[in-house]
């Protein structure tokens, strides 16, 4: 058996299993990453008929059970380092153990991981802290130090450890309980909120949801059981470990379509999404409905971060799926401050998917669905080694597909003398690699597509050159009439030489065509009048560059749009799709309106890069006919005018392409225009990258073609356990370290050491009973 047909058997066989796995049925909440910080607080609540026993000791046995070997709780980054959430999880872990005074050798494995790793976190990593971790992470060091376990801290870590004590107070001076410009409010911090914190337990029970829970937060909802000993949150906490008993997520009830949208979003990141097409059609066309109906009814306004993530994944994912959705379901974009900021130093239309797709892979993410309150909402479903394994499988055989094009390609670019004409731009691997990663989401079924987009590709660069610097006039208006008749008799040298490459070209996509529709069409003639279009193009321009004859606007684009010969790769290479495009979509008075788009695009985006180097050449230019017909503005204009042109032109291609209805063109046909007009984006994104040989580009190539996915194997350093005798003594205290700078502001001791704190009492109905632990808390 071919080595090629054992890497498609071993991707069917993993597909079939993460298909039964994925998408069987399976409970969503078995997909969902635990919450060690939540689950700790679970499992310090008291049984209310035995207090010297934990009212839900599966959660004490998960605590007990779910430390890392490294000493810590909670989850790794995708770059295999402890996240920011390790330092009060595990600090929430050491409370619960030492509350039912079990796990003693836990506790000093998790105190050695903080006093050994805190610095590098806190210091390296995460800085300046986020607004959850500044509430969380003081209270979890206060409660630690309450029952005794004293957080040692480092002399470097005194100013880190002030700011976000000071940061903490500044947030709970500012901000109100429940404050719709904060989300999660204060009150879902309400294990964490300090015992000077003006709350009542009427406030807690005034802000219970109709769940029994606050705000769906586990951690806050059973220290409001300890407070209030409300029946509904005993209700709620019960009903989420019958769902959830290995471990309680950080937020409950969970938004399922979010996590479906998730999955699919991983599949797409990762480059699998045509082996899942019918399971992302069902989800999609589930969550389509959805929001359908939402928008048919009253709206109303949510800040929460989570929903905004929701609606941009899902506007995302639907309208590249051809849903019809409305921008509006997108309510606050200074949610997505940083995503803009992508956008605008790489755009979404720049960057190839097949590109993409490998830096997931190699970087292996966990993808993170939000930031709960106190630690990152993951799926684990989407980090396991059958879906990893299968996306480098996956990555690996087109590769090995793409290596032996290349060849093909390579051989027919020399056999046909096209690759060494001595003049112009050698461009065969850049022609193959922009087809290649560009229609990497059709792939592997479309071999002979690729083939014909980066023949069509080579062919136009060459002809195009012949034009521009090489020919004389009379040999561009004979090889253009050549092309008219379809007769090459009379050409001689580089003429010749075009000519054959064409024909033989033409008569190799003709042929294919006609086998593969069955012997039933002949598109030679509809072909040869396609390339006489291009030609004539070529040679108008030739004659207004000899001449020194400036068009008008209008005649230069008419022109120009057609000499770009976009729609000449796009159109040819349609023909090999699955429906293929109808044939008479292939003459100019049929052109579709994306096809009109695609060739005024392509021809803007060349331009605005090219009018430097087409000026030096003495050729016009829309950037340049701007600024010469208004002569009063200044180059930086004429180029924002064109830019303006085309930022309109792009949103006019994409709803077209995107959404059902405006186009009867079969959606694989449209999606091959939305290819070309991103490896032009690619090309011509912030400079002409097609004429020049930079580093950035031939990387780009190999990585495509070449390089072996690389995998992240090490992980950064964590500091090994000291051991008790290596321990450090005499660092300074927490209350130490904050004392100078908290002097004055009316809170208590971080620590339970030096003012002696009342006992919290937690309610069970009228019943009042003490915990045995002293806390800083209500």
């Amino acid at each position: 058996m071919a080595l090629t047909e054992l890497s498609q058997s071993s991707i069917h066989a993993l597909v079939q299993k993460i298909k039964q796995k994925m998408f069987s049925n399976t409970d969503l909440y078995s997909f969902i990453s635990p919450s060690a910080y939540d689950t700790a607080w679970l499992a310090m609540i008291p049984d209310p008929h035995q207090p010297d026993r934990p009212m839900f000791a599966e959660c004490l046995d998960w605590v007990l059970n779910s430390q890392r070997e490294e000493g810590f709780w909670g989850e790794f980054d995708g770059y295999g380092v402890p996240t920011i959430d390790c330092l009060p999880a595990t600090l929430a872990c050491m409370v619960a153990l030492k509350r039912w005074n079990v796990g003693a050798k836990s506790i000093d494995k998790g105190m050695a991981f903080i006093h050994a790793n805190a610095e590098k976190l806190l210091e390296e990593k995460y800085n300046p802290c986020p607004r959850w971790f500044a509430i969380v992470f003081p209270a979890m060091v206060e409660l630690a130090g309450s029952v005794g376990l004293e957080i040692i801290l480092s002399d470097g870590l005194k100013a880190t450890v002030a700011k976000i004590f000071n940061q903490r107070l500044q947030i709970l001076n500012t901000e109100e309980l429940v404050d719709k410009y904060h989300y999660p409010p204060l009150i879902s911090y309400l294990e964490a909120l300090p015992s000077w914190y003006d709350i009542s337990r009427e406030d807690i029970v005034k802000h219970l949801s109709d769940d029994g829970s606050i705000f769906q937060s586990p951690s806050a909802t059973a220290r409001a059981f300890m407070v209030s000993g409300k029946e509904e949150c005993v209700a709620y906490l019960q009903s989420l470990l019958q769902r959830c008993p290995a471990g309680v997520p950080p937020i409950y009830p969970m938004d399922e379509e979010l996590v479906k949208l998730s999955m699919v979003n991983q599949l797409q990141r990762l480059g699998l999404a045509q082996q899942f097409v019918e399971e992302i059609d069902e989800i999609l066309s589930v969550v389509h409905r959805s929001y359908m109906n939402r928008e048919r009814g009253a709206r109303q306004i949510n800040f929460v971060p989570a929903q905004l993530y929701k609606d941009s994944l899902a506007f995302r994912l639907l309208r590249m799926h051809g849903h019809s959705v409305s921008p509006c379901m997108n309510l606050d974009f200074s949610f997505f401050n940083l995503i803009i900021e992508q956008e605008l130093s790489l755009p979404w239309t720049a960057r190839l998917d097949y590109l993409d797709h490998r830096k997931w892979i190699e970087v292996n993410e966990i993808d993170t669905l939000w930031m709960g309150k106190a630690s990152f909402y993951r799926l684990s479903c989407l980090h396991e080694d059958d879906l990893i394994r299968l996306a480098t499988e996956n990555y690996k055989f087109r590769q090995s597909i793409y290596n032996k094009e290349l060849v093909e390609v390579s051989r027919w670019s020399k056999d046909l003398g096209l690759s060494n004409m001595g003049f112009g731009r050698e461009k065969t691997t850049y022609c193959y690699f922009a087809s290649a990663a560009a229609s990497s989401s059709q792939l592997p079924h479309h071999s002979e597509v690729r083939l014909v987009v980066a023949k069509v590709a080579i062919l136009i660069t060459v002809a195009d050159d012949f034009f521009d610097m090489q020919g004389s006039l009379d040999e561009l208006e004979s090889l253009t009439e050549a092309v008219r008749r379809w007769d090459g008799r009379g050409l001689t040298g580089h003429s010749e030489v075009i000519f054959k490459a064409l024909d033989n070209l033409v008569n190799d996509i003709a042929g294919k065509y006609i086998h593969q529709q069955g012997g039933e069409c002949d598109i030679a003639k509809i072909l040869h009048d396609m390339w006489y279009e291009a030609f004539s193009s070529w040679l108008t321009e030739a004659k207004w560059s000899k001449s020194g004859y400036i068009p008008s606007t209008e005649e230069y684009l008419r022109t120009g749009m057609i000499s770009i010969a976009a729609h000449t790769v796009a159109l040819q290479g349609s023909c090999f799709l699955n429906p293929s495009l109808p044939i008479y979509k292939l003459t100019p008075t049929q052109y579709e309106p994306v096809t009109k788009l695609l060739m005024v695009i392509t021809r803007l985006l060349n331009d605005i890069q090219s009018y430097q180097k087409e000026q030096v050449d003495g050729k016009t230019n829309l950037v340049l006919l701007h600024k010469k017909e208004n002569p009063e503005t200044d180059i930086e204009d004429s180029i924002s005018y064109v830019r303006g042109i085309l930022d309109e032109k792009k949103k006019e291609l994409l709803e077209h392409v995107l959404s059902d209805g405006l186009s009867d063109l079969p959606k694989s046909c449209k999606h091959i225009h939305l290819s070309c007009m991103k490896v032009f984006q690619m090309f011509f994104n912030s400079g002409n990258e097609f004429d020049s040989n930079t580093s950035e580009m031939l990387e780009d190539i190999k990585q495509a073609i070449y390089i072996p996915l690389e995998f992240q194997t090490s992980k950064p350093s964590i500091k090994p356990l000291p051991l008790p005798s290596e321990r450090k003594k005499g660092f300074p205290k927490v209350n130490a370290i904050l004392g100078p700078t908290f002097k004055n502001q009316t809170i208590r001791s971080f620590t339970a050491h030096s003012i002696p704190l009342p006992m919290p009492r937690v309610a069970y109905g009228k019943m009042f009973m003490p915990l045995k632990f002293k806390t800083c808390f209500i």
